[in-house]
């Protein structure tokens, strides 16, 4: 067997006394280690910029007339249907 080492990048953030409060207050509800959520939420919150900044190209080209708007739509739609079932299991 062998064991393949993952080099992750490190971030440092300095927090401000209410954020730092409710990361710890979801952490032990969650019983996951502090540096696990924090990567979790910034994960999901990429994630979601992502997704809203497709949204708004989609806007912009479905006003522009873009034909291929309509696949976009439909991709879109489909990768949020996904999603809701993601959070639903």
């Amino acid at each position: 067997m062998c064991a393949s080492i993952r080099v992750m990048a490190r971030v440092n953030l300095t927090l401000d006394k209410e954020t730092f409060a409710e990361l710890d207050r979801h952490t032990k509800l969650l019983g996951k280690p502090r540096a696990t959520l924090a990567r979790e939420l910034l994960h999901e919150a990429l994630a979601s910029r992502r997704a809203a900044s497709r949204r708004r190209q989609l806007a912009a080209d479905y006003a522009a007339g873009r034909e291929d708007a309509r696949a976009l739509l439909r991709d879109l739609e489909s990768a949020q249907l996904e999603l809701m079932d993601d959070e639903e299991a």
